[in-house]
């Protein structure tokens, strides 16, 4: 008998139950507590457990998963107030990833109990009555969890102690991995391939699978088992197998399986596609647009949510990992009379741009600087980062209608009052000793009235946070509305751009088709070029830049060039760690970087260097699960990933 996670048996329902509410055509959530083997056997526990599936992305996306998954990459390193559930993962010497703090074991605590429960529908369904097309839905997610399980762990159980890819109702305590290639040839591809065949063009309900996003995943899949076929590196893999596809398969028949899937889910969007400007795909008014194919959903409603709207601690199943890269803005200063600088002119806010400071992440500068270098032109960075922050004090009741601020100059409600410059400027930022009357360190430029800070003092306590994922709420009124409460927009998980950055990268690698990797990735570049609005500087800026962008790319573009782009249409949402990962990249494009210090107003940037190990590439088995099996010390030290 062979089970994960012990403490999971039945493929427990993620704590809210939910039925089918046709009426409204979305999934409406009843509270339930139901985990006995006969509850897969009627038509209503299906029903029951088929929606439990998308409640299940709750407890673990939109929170300290997104540590491991972003923190430790070019994009991110720690900031001031991280614990090591930030510092383990950053690599430079600060913490220590181990089996216990590593936070994948987040993903490893939630999946396995999903994947018992996608596998219990998936045997009874068909004696319940129920379609293909709804089976399938529990395919894509048994498939789903597979695929997050085998980039992070190497290859991880099939058998949950009934067999392999069967409904576990027995508790067992022993385990043993499956490898790589079977978790993908025997989970991971049929499952989706499956729910290609079966799955609609347009969701039954609105968020439910497609067969889009079924294509998006099993091209990624491709994708990522090709890269490991190919080891271009020499990464070790564990279980230890050798590096040969059961299905007598090589890497560039996946890479171009890969790319023809794309293709084939570009040319087939059904309800999905691409917007017309990147602004409006992280809009918060804006969420659910066509352009996301998958997302995690959080609403305004305390009672769907779990989480209360006005005040959370962090928990599981909220959505708070904008937190982490939002740094303490509150702290800024302005003065009344225009010589104390005691004014606390940018309150927390409930507004895209503001948010829960918590300063555990910060952008590293070289993401700031060199991921994305055409400011001016492409959209992404704007529609990315928070770079402005506005004078909202009148919300908060003080009456004075101007405040002064740099260089003694005024500045009214709704008016920069601390920007972190685009580039560096011409003349040099006068910064203060220490925090300075700004109280963050903040610097001056003659005739600007705001704080200025330049990207080469983007620091570990202040620097610019993330837009796109930022707080958007409905019910502030003419207030600061609830900046504390768990964050009430979906987790977007995947997006229909991606299909275009999957083909790019297995065109570079040899795939070929109907478009060249260029082509492909100037798509996306041309979009990126189309502005409606300034995002930091709240002004309509009606330009299309898709000419210049388009003439930018390169002739002839490498891995190195895809990641870039990736990291410019995809930036925090979660993927980096899996990209460089993936492509073995991470060493090298992430082995060192730059930042300044964690006190205000130090600007003084320095140079880190990271130690990854090979045996990086795979995070550790989470030691709750070693310790919970009953097997010997040497089997124990053998389910472990080498290095831990």
């Amino acid at each position: 008998m062979k089970k994960i996670n012990y403490k999971h048996i039945l493929g427990m329902i993620v704590v809210a139950f939910m039925a089918f509410g046709c009426s409204n055509d979305i999934l409406e959530e009843k509270p339930r507590s139901i985990y006995e083997p006969g509850f897969f056997k009627t038509e209503q526990g299906i029903q029951y457990g088929l929606t439990s599936l998308y409640a299940h992305t709750r407890y673990f996306l939109g929170q300290y998963y997104y540590a491991a998954s972003q923190n430790g990459t070019d994009e991110y390193t720690y900031a001031q107030s991280a614990d090591n559930n930030f510092k383990d993962t950053d690599m430079s010497g600060v913490g220590s990833l181990n089996p216990s703090s590593s936070r994948s074991d987040a993903l490893w605590g939630t999946v396995y109990s999903n994947i018992n429960t996608a596998s219990g529908i998936i045997e009874n369904a068909s004696e319940v009555g129920l379609s293909e097309e709804l089976i399938s839905e529990a395919r894509f997610w048994r498939a789903f969890d597979y695929f997050l399980l085998v980039q992070t762990f190497g290859g991880v159980p099939l058998d949950l102690g009934s067999g392999e890819l069967m409904f576990n109702t027995s508790p067992s305590r022993v385990s043993v991995r499956n490898t790589v290639p079977e978790v993908y040839t025997k989970a991971v591809f049929p499952d989706l391939k499956t729910a290609i065949s079966n799955l609609p063009e347009t969701g039954r309900l609105t968020g439910t699978v497609t067969k889009t996003a079924a294509r998006l995943f099993l091209a990624k899949a491709y994708l990522t088992y090709a890269w490991w076929l190919e080891n271009p590196n020499g990464i070790p893999t564990y279980p230890e197998t050798p590096r040969v596809d059961p299905d007598g398969h090589d890497a560039a028949w996946y890479f171009q399986e890969a790319y023809n899937l794309s293709l084939e889910g570009i040319n087939n969007p059904g309800e999905f596609g691409l917007l017309d400007h990147f602004y409006d795909v992280h809009l918060g008014n804006n969420d659910r647009n066509k352009e996301i194919v998958l997302y995690s959903d959080h609403i305004e409603d305390e009672y769907y949510n779990v989480a209360s709207l006005s005040y959370s601690n962090g928990t599981a199943p909220e959505n708070y990992a904008v937190w982490y890269v939002t740094s303490n803005y509150g702290n800024i200063r302005s003065s009344a009379d225009g010589s104390t600088y005691d004014v606390s002119s940018v309150q927390r806010d409930a507004v895209q741009w503001g948010g829960r400071p918590w300063t555990r992440m910060a952008p590293t500068i070289e993401a700031y600087t060199e991921t994305f270098t055409d400011k001016d032109i492409d959209s992404r960075f704007d529609g990315t980062f928070a770079t402005v922050y506005y004078g909202n004090w009148g919300k908060a009741g003080n009456a004075n209608e101007v405040l002064y601020n740099a260089n003694g100059l005024p500045v009214n409600n709704g008016d920069p009052v601390l920007t972190f410059l685009d580039e560096e400027p011409a003349i040099a930022v006068t910064y203060p000793a220490g925090a300075g009357q700004s109280n963050v360190g903040a610097g001056t430029l003659p005739g600007r009235a705001d704080w200025v800070i330049a990207p080469s003092g983007i620091s570990r306590i202040y620097y610019p946070g993330l837009w796109k994922l930022g707080t958007y709420r409905t019910d502030n009124g003419t207030g600061l509305g609830q900046p504390n409460g768990a964050i009430t927009r979906p987790w977007n998980i995947a997006k229909f751009s991606e299909f275009y950055l999957i083909a790019a990268e297995a065109a570079v690698k040899g795939a070929s088709g109907s478009m060249t990797a260029r082509e492909l990735v100037n798509v996306l570049r041309a979009r990126a070029g189309k502005w409606r609005w300034k995002n930091n500087g709240n002004y309509e800026k009606v330009e299309d830049n898709s000419a210049a962008m388009v003439a930018a790319t390169p002739a002839v573009i490498d891995i190195n060039y895809i990641l870039a782009e990736r990291s410019r249409e995809l930036f925090g949402e979660g993927h980096r760690w899996n990209d460089l990962v993936r492509t073995q990249k991470w060493a090298e494009l992430a082995g060192s970087y730059t930042i300044s210090g964690s006190a205000a107003g130090d600007h003084t940037p320095v140079v880190y260097t990271r130690t990854i190990e090979p045996f990086h590439y795979l995070r550790p088995i989470p030691q709750g699960q070693i310790d919970g099996m009953t097997m010997t010390e040497e089997e124990k030290k053998a389910y472990q990933n080498p290095g831990y």
